[in-house]
């Protein structure tokens, strides 16, 4: 997509304010290939064996009955060495068929709320917080959640972040610990295992919600401070 059609996808959202002109470029790490393996070729391979056996163990997972109903597991993907880490809530019916988190409009407009602050969708890491799909596109329950506890904190420690996005109500409380409301978390800096976590909007609320996106903007300006601090 060249740039001036995706300022004509932000201008007829209602979200042309997400790019600055004046933004400096980010200096990111370069991106690496997963493989089937889920590892990354330039790792040592004490690394590339744990990322391997971390995904043997989701797709074989039996932990829940979504094990019962799913088609195929949704691991995540993008770069394993990456600055960014984006931790949404559970793959829809269409990201269970692809076996990739965050497709069609809602995918779309992540897609575009990395560009707007100079990140690329391929130099970050996408993951959910549940590896299957909940029928119906339901909210995932607490032992659905409880159950993949362990394979989203082992991912945050492969990747080693320098900050998190936690997509969405769902994602934000699990990843906290919290039952606080969305609009509670976002606009102040949390921690997990000591990276910086930022709460933002779930894309697919911001497609239903049009007049959420300045703040969505304002979350985004605010992990970019915080990540820029950090360097």
């Amino acid at each position: 997509m060249d740039n001036s059609t995706r300022l004509q996808y932000l201008e007829a959202m209602g979200i042309d304010v997400w790019v600055s002109r004046n933004q400096p470029a980010v200096e990111l790490s370069q991106p690496v290939e997963l493989n089937v393996s889920g590892s990354a070729d330039s790792q040592p391979e004490a690394t590339n064996d744990a990322w391997a056996e971390l995904q043997n163990q989701v797709v074989d997972c039996q932990k829940c009955s979504l094990s019962e109903t799913r088609k195929q597991t949704v691991f995540g993907e993008g770069n394993v060495n990456a600055d960014w880490m984006l931790i949404g809530e559970a793959p829809g019916q269409n990201e269970e068929l692809e076996g990739k988190p965050f497709l069609g409009q809602p995918g779309f407009l992540l897609t575009e709320m990395l560009r707007a602050i100079g990140l690329q969708r391929e130099s970050v890491f996408i993951t959910n917080v549940v590896k299957c799909s909940p029928p119906n596109n339901r909210d995932p329950k607490v032992d659905e959640l409880k159950s993949c506890d362990d394979y989203l904190q082992q991912q945050i420690t492969l990747v080693n972040p320098k900050i998190i996005l936690a997509v969405g109500r769902v994602a934000a409380q699990r990843l906290l610990g919290t039952k606080q409301a969305l609009s509670d978390l976002r606009g102040v800096p949390h921690q997990v295992k000591g990276i910086p976590v930022i709460v933002v909007y779930h894309p697919a609320y911001l497609l239903r919600s049009l007049l959420e996106k300045r703040k969505a903007w304002q979350d985004l300006q605010l992990a970019m401070k915080i990540y820029q601090e950090k360097q």
